[in-house]
């Protein structure tokens, strides 16, 4: 009995992203295949699954529907293209003999797919939270709406777990799908580091002599650039001498300063330039990004790591993975450039409460915003839900 609740796990990796991709799900993929060959058995890789009647003809039927009706299709999430992708995952996994499958972001690929293997669905949000949050699930038509609901209750359905990176993800499990709670589970991703620095590193940060602010995102309308802009100027009309730091967007035109410096994009995959994202972390004093929609927030993990404080705005699970007066502050969605000034010149003035911020942000890491605490509690609910385990 010991030797085979000890054992490891043949695990299948069902994926629509390249787990070998640090910035597939913002490189989630990969960190969370490393975690599960770490703690919980075998990894063996599937994806990422793709298809023709995805790429094309939902892209096509987008196309269509934005033309004629102004209104979107989500083209991953059609009835038709995750039949399609579960004879694709069908095919990959016959005949071999798995544990568990773990299906990252894949609630398209697990709908329809038949199969005696216990289903470990994973996600950051679900399409209940996605519909008219995020620019791709808003304003669809209604039957895409419908089409998108359908496999969601399928994909959960299917599934033997349901695990979320937040309770607000979770919450939604329950409430708008009407899921079992003991399926239910809210696991915090981690921050996305091949090695996070030594904690006497992290807690030997200095401020910079000009507050040095970090916005990291892909989207610069979607994490808050254009607030970020706005506390940049409020800090040097309040007369604290401020530098913003621009990586993963260009900001439009008419947003240029002396003391703003964009870098377009850094490529985690490349070594060189992951030393330079690492730099940048450990020269900042505070990464700001005034997000307007995000399911989680990986960036601010990475911050913690380094001791960095997080200042975000409150929207989606983003007050989950940041917690106010722990590895940061959570702004209400309404607050501009000058409340966020207000909040980092309150702290970058007192040394004495910038450093204790610093500290219990890297502490926040240690404790729950990392992949080895994810793969320990992933390796317990893998027990719950397969006998031999």
């Amino acid at each position: 009995m010991v030797e085979e609740r000890n054992k490891r796990l043949k695990i299948a990796y069902l994926s629509t992203e390249d787990p070998g991709n640090k910035h597939a799900f913002s490189g989630s993929s990969y960190y969370m295949a490393q975690a599960l060959q770490k703690y919980c058995g075998d990894v063996h890789a599937f994806g990422p699954i793709d298809s023709f009647e995805k790429r094309f003809i939902g892209r096509a039927i987008n196309k269509g529907t934005r033309h004629f009706l102004r209104k979107n299709t989500a083209y991953d999430r059609l009835v038709f293209v995750a039949k399609k992708h579960a004879k694709i995952a069908a095919r990959l996994l016959a005949g071999q003999p798995f544990d568990v499958i773990v299906a990252p972001v894949a609630a398209s690929e697990i709908a329809f797919l038949e199969t005696d293997i216990p289903i470990v669905l994973i996600e950051d949000a679900t399409f209940a939270l996605l519909h008219n949050y995020y620019p791709g699930y808003s304003n669809l038509t209604g039957w895409s709406a419908r089409q998108g609901n359908a496999i969601e209750i399928a994909a959960y359905k299917n599934a033997s777990a349901l695990l979320y990176s937040s309770g607000w993800a979770a919450c939604s499990a329950i409430k708008d799908y009407q899921m079992e709670p003991q399926k239910v589970f809210a696991v915090p991703f981690g921050a996305n580091l091949d090695s996070a620095p030594q904690r006497e590193v992290a807690l030997a940060r200095k401020k910079s002599e000009h507050c040095r602010l970090l916005f990291i995102g892909i989207g610069w309308e979607k994490k808050g650039g254009e607030i970020a802009f706005e506390t940049l100027l409020r800090l040097e009309e309040m007369g604290l001498p401020a530098e913003l730091i621009i990586c993963g967007s260009i900001p439009p035109a008419g947003f240029t300063h002396e003391r703003m410096r964009v870098i377009p994009f850094l490529d985690k995959n490349d070594e060189s330039q992951q030393k330079k994202l690492e730099s940048l972390y450990e020269t900042a004093d505070f990464l700001l990004v005034p997000t307007r929609r995000e399911a989680y927030g990986i960036v601010f993990c990475e911050a913690s790591a380094y001791g960095l404080p997080s200042i975000t705005t409150r929207t989606g699970g983003t007050s989950e993975v940041v917690r106010d007066g722990k590895n940061g502050f959570v702004l209400p969605y309404h607050a501009r450039g000058k409340e966020y000034a207000e909040v980092i010149a309150r702290i970058y003035r007192d040394d004495r409460r910038y450093a204790e911020l610093v500290k219990s942000s890297r502490d926040e890491f240690e404790k729950r915003l990392n992949w080895d605490t994810w793969g320990t509690t992933v390796q317990q609910i893998l027990r719950k839900i397969i006998p031999q385990v």
